[in-house]
């Protein structure tokens, strides 16, 4: 297969995907509760649609580099042995920007779902004690240089074993299934619909950006 196929290869999936969920999101915004609010001046919608747009260029950016340092080795033919440092770095911007945008999000639309704030906080709780503990188990038994994607970069990394300790006996996919019920947490806190809706984006966003990008990319890296 021509290497320019392979950088685009199941794209069509991402692409079609990602409006089923823009689409959702437009229906979805039409609601009073969701446009309510405001924060620094700022409407609800704006932090919402930043949200969103920060999710989306970080999944493209994601691909982007991936998919053109595994077929054509751009990124170290352009910046050498600082490519992958490069990338992880912006990587780290925009992942951290995301949960940024949730939180600010849900403080602007904070107390729009009609329930005990007390028990939705609770919730938040429960939801955040398996999301640390993914990321502890990142750090201690997994390493954040092959949460990033190091691999694609480093042909060494290939023939390490796949971990099954800490929070992945329970999971081969860990920082998909728990580590994003972060980003549920600020709109549970704050009893935001906005912010939840935000949440449920970024968590089917990512598991497209698994089946369409990193799943095909696993194949070929590890047969």
């Amino acid at each position: 297969m021509p290497q320019i196929q392979l950088i685009f290869e199941k794209q069509w999936l991402h692409i079609l995907a990602l409006a089923g969920l823009i689409a959702g999101l437009v229906l979805l915004g039409t609601s009073d509760s969701f446009q309510a609010g405001s924060l620094l001046g700022v409407d609800t919608m704006i932090w919402f649609r930043l949200a969103v747009a920060i999710a989306i260029t970080h999944q493209v950016l994601v691909w982007f580099c991936w998919r053109t340092q595994l077929h054509l080795s751009l990124l170290t033919r352009l910046l050498g042995d600082n490519g992958f440092t490069v990338y992880a770095v912006l990587f780290s911007i925009f992942g951290i920007a995301r949960v940024v945008a949730v939180f600010i999000l849900a403080i602007a639309n904070r107390n729009t779902i009609p329930l005990e704030l007390a028990a939705l906080r609770i919730l938040a709780v429960l939801m955040a004690i398996p999301a640390v503990y993914l990321f502890y188990s990142v750090k201690r038994y997994f390493g954040f240089k092959r949460a990033f994607g190091v691999d694609h970069f480093d042909p060494s990394y290939r023939s390490l074993p796949f971990v099954k300790k800490g929070i992945f006996r329970f999971t081969s996919n860990g920082m998909y299934t728990f580590g994003f019920f972060l980003l549920w947490v600020p709109g549970l806190w704050y009893g935001s619909i906005a912010a939840l809706c935000a949440a449920l984006f970024n968590h089917l966003y990512i598991w497209i950006h698994y089946y369409s990008t990193e799943l095909p990319d696993i194949k070929r890296i590890y047969g």
